[in-house]
C-alpha cells in the first residue's frame, strides 16, 4: 500500500507564540507533516511543554525555546537555539501577537506600543532574522494576521491597525524577498475559539453572537481550521504563491 508523502519532511519550522491557541495547533500540524518544530513561547513554559510532549509522543521532533519576539536580542537567541538543535531553518510562522480592545478614549501610549511592538515590529524583526538563516534554497514566512485588518470592528482601532500593517508588510516583503526565493504570505482568520478568547470573556459575548450572525458558515472558527493552511503555505504545494492573504473566516467579510 502506498503511503502519502509528508509535505514538510526535512524542513525546520519556528512557530512563535506556539504554547497555546492557533500557534500550538500549527506547530502540531507541521510536526505531523514531518517538520522539526521550534515551539516558541514568551511565558507559558507549561503550555509549550504540553505541545512538545504531544508532538514527540506522535513520533515528531520539537523543542521549546523561550523568547519575547518584541525584543531583538531574544529573537536572535530563538534562532540560535533553533539552528543549534536542528542545523537549519526553512519556515517561520509569525503567530505571536496580542489583542487589547479599547474605545478611543481609553487608548494610551502603552496600549498602542504594546500591540505594535509585538504584532508589527516583532514580526518584522523575526522575519529579518529568518532571512539571515535561510540557505540558498530560500524559505517560507507565514504571518498570522486577522480579518480585523479589513473589517475593523468598533473599539479595535489600534489592534486592527496592527493587522492592516501586517498585511502591508506581507505584500512589501514578498516583493523584496522574492528574488531570493523567500516567500511571504499571510493568513487572516476570523474569530477563532482560543484560551485567549475565553480569558477575555468573548466566547459567551454578544460580540461572538453578532459575528456568527454575519458569518455565512454560521460559526466561529477552531484552530484546526487554520493550521492546514499554514502547512500549505509552508510546503511546495504553494511554491508559486507569495504576497497573498488567505481569509479563513467562514465567509465573513
Amino acid at each position: 500500500m502506498r503511503t502519502t508523502a509528508k509535505k514538510l519532511t526535512g524542513k525546520v519550522a519556528i512557530v512563535t507564540g506556539a504554547s497555546k491557541g492557533i500557534g500550538a495547533v500549527i506547530a502540531k500540524h507541521m510536526a505531523a507533516e514531518g517538520a522539526a518544530v521550534i515551539v516558541n513561547y514568551a511565558s507559558s513554559k507549561e503550555g509549550a511543554d504540553r505541545v512538545i510532549t504531544e508532538i514527540t509522543r506522535n513520533g515528531g521532533k520539537a523543542i521549546a525555546v523561550q523568547a519575547n519576539v518584541a525584543k531583538q536580542a531574544e529573537i536572535k537567541h530563538l534562532f540560535s537555539e533553533a539552528k543549534k538543535a536542528f542545523g537549519r531553518i526553512d519556515i517561520l510562522v509569525n503567530n505571536a501577537g496580542i489583542y487589547e480592545f479599547s474605545p478611543l478614549e481609553g487608548v494610551t501610549e502603552e496600549h498602542f506600543r504594546k500591540q505594535f511592538d509585538l504584532n508589527v515590529l516583532g514580526l518584522i524583526l523575526a522575519s529579518k532574522e529568518a532571512v539571515r538563516h535561510f540557505d540558498c534554497a530560500g524559505g517560507s514566512i507565514i504571518n498570522i494576521s486577522s480579518v480585523a485588518s479589513t473589517t475593523a470592528p468598533a473599539n479595535t482601532s489600534v489592534y486592527s491597525a496592527t493587522k492592516a500593517a501586517v498585511d502591508a508588510v506581507t505584500r512589501s516583503l514578498a516583493k523584496e524577498l522574492g528574488p531570493r526565493n523567500i516567500r511571504m504570505n499571510s493568513i487572516n482568520p476570523g474569530m477563532v475559539e482560543t484560551d485567549g478568547l475565553r480569558t477575555v470573556g468573548l466566547m459567551e459575548s454578544d460580540f461572538r453572537k453578532e459575528v456568527e450572525s454575519r458569518t455565512p458558515l454560521g460559526r466561529i472558527g477552531q484552530a484546526e481550521d487554520i493550521a492546514p493552511a499554514a502547512v500549505f503555505l509552508a510546503s511546495s504545494d504553494s511554491a508559486w504563491m507569495t504576497g497573498e492573504t488567505l481569509y479563513i473566516t467562514g465567509g465573513l467579510r
